[in-house]
């Protein structure tokens, strides 16, 4: 592999090596960083919201992680408006991570688009590849959810809690499972009377 290449070979699914200079460094300044951002909880939003827009690939407004937030390189990471997560989400982002808008996570949601090589010797020499994660608009998932690489979630899907996810899943349902399936779709006879109540 040619390692000038560098995130332009992790996000071309073909194999590179994961302890290239480029990525080690990045690794170190995301660690940094993240670790900058958990400390300034409850202390100074402004900063934090600063050390965000650093750290990831693109950002919306109102986007919040609750401690403690870890990532591979954060360069990877675009999340649209209106996200939170809850305690200790991990996205290890050598693929793009594509998150929406109005998305929440539970806790210990875990995001991972690398795997290592399935031959023992090119693990052995470093060798990963990458796939990208793309979860759509109104997702909800549950604690303990784990996404594996090259996953879709379409727009306005529940995953249960401790669900694995292998496959991608279409929008407008509920899945749960390891693996992960569809229990059924979110119809109309789910809503209740909560906006008319709120108002």
């Amino acid at each position: 592999m040619n390692e000038l290449l560098g995130f332009e070979a992790s996000k071309s699914g073909e194999m590179y090596n994961d302890l290239a200079t480029v990525f080690t460094r990045a690794r170190q300044r995301a660690v940094k960083l993240t670790q900058q951002y958990n400390r300034l909880y409850g202390e100074d939003e402004e900063k934090r919201m600063a050390v965000l827009n650093d750290l990831l690939g693109s950002v919306g407004e109102t986007i919040f992680f609750e401690p403690d937030f870890r990532c591979e390189f954060g360069k990877n990471i675009h999340i649209g408006n209106r996200f939170y997560a809850n305690f200790d989400c991990i996205l290890l982002d050598g693929g793009e991570i594509f998150i929406g808008d109005d998305v929440l996570f539970g806790p210990r949601v875990g995001i991972f688009t690398t795997n290592h090589a399935i031959d023992a010797m090119e693990r052995a020499a470093c060798g990963c590849y990458s796939k990208n994660v793309t979860i759509g608009d109104g997702v909800w998932l549950g604690a303990n959810v784990t996404i594996n690489q090259g996953v879709t979630i379409g727009k306005n899907t529940i995953v249960g809690s401790g669900s694995v996810i292998t496959k991608s899943l279409p929008e407008s349902v509920i899945a749960v499972g390891n693996p992960c399936r569809v229990l059924r779709k979110i119809t109309e006879k789910d809503k209740t009377d909560y906006l008319f109540r709120k108002k």
